[in-house]
């Protein structure tokens, strides 16, 4: 823990779990063991971080947001939990639900939009605005993001429609009805 660190009380921390210069994390909040918090770090009253997550400097996960173990946030992305802000308005108690599951990725300056579920294993690159749901492995990019392709659980890019089945770090992946699937592990299977 950084002294510049503001901890607020009823702030929960896992194991191994470092938090650096001039975070703020609000009473309630809960973070798996083995996190990483870079410079600049906001985390709300009552967010629920898994285990071994990094969000890098300047990223602020506000209330309504939850992060499954394994995700990655790059720096300064952005995630939202009101669709339709006005300073005028309260809408505390409305928040929508931003859902980062299992191993996903949001890359640098990427913006996910609320209400928006973030797949397994998915990627969003650098940049990208995400405003509808991504799939397990999908491969996010643009503005407005689209899939673009497919990520293995190692990172590796797969091409939409080539797949077929194809070994990738040991493991086979297959794409059916438009998802990408791996055929040798169990989704919550660590890796």
């Amino acid at each position: 823990m950084h002294p510049t660190a503001a901890i607020d009380e009823g702030v929960e921390l896992g194991e191994g779990t470092r938090v650096w210069h001039f975070c703020h994390l609000s009473t309630g909040a809960r973070l798996g063991a083995g996190c990483t918090l870079g410079q600049n770090v906001y985390v709300a009253p009552g967010v629920r971080v898994g285990a071994r997550v990094r969000i890098q400097n300047s990223v602020s996960v506000y209330e309504g947001v939850e992060i499954e173990d394994d995700v990655f946030l790059g720096p300064s992305c952005v995630l939202t939990n009101v669709a339709n802000p006005r300073a005028q308005i309260d809408r505390r108690g409305q928040y929508e639900r931003t859902w980062l599951r299992r191993g996903c990725t949001i890359g640098a300056n990427a913006t996910v939009v609320c209400g928006v579920t973030v797949g397994r294993h998915a990627f969003v690159g650098a940049g990208a605005v995400v405003t509808r749901d991504v799939p397990d492995y999908g491969l996010i990019l643009g503005n407005p993001g689209r899939l673009r392709g497919w990520m293995t659980r190692h990172g590796t890019r797969l091409e939409l429609g080539v797949v077929g089945e194809q070994a990738c770090s040991g493991l086979r992946y297959v794409e059916e009805d438009g998802r990408l699937r791996c055929l040798d592990l169990d989704e919550d299977a660590p890796l």
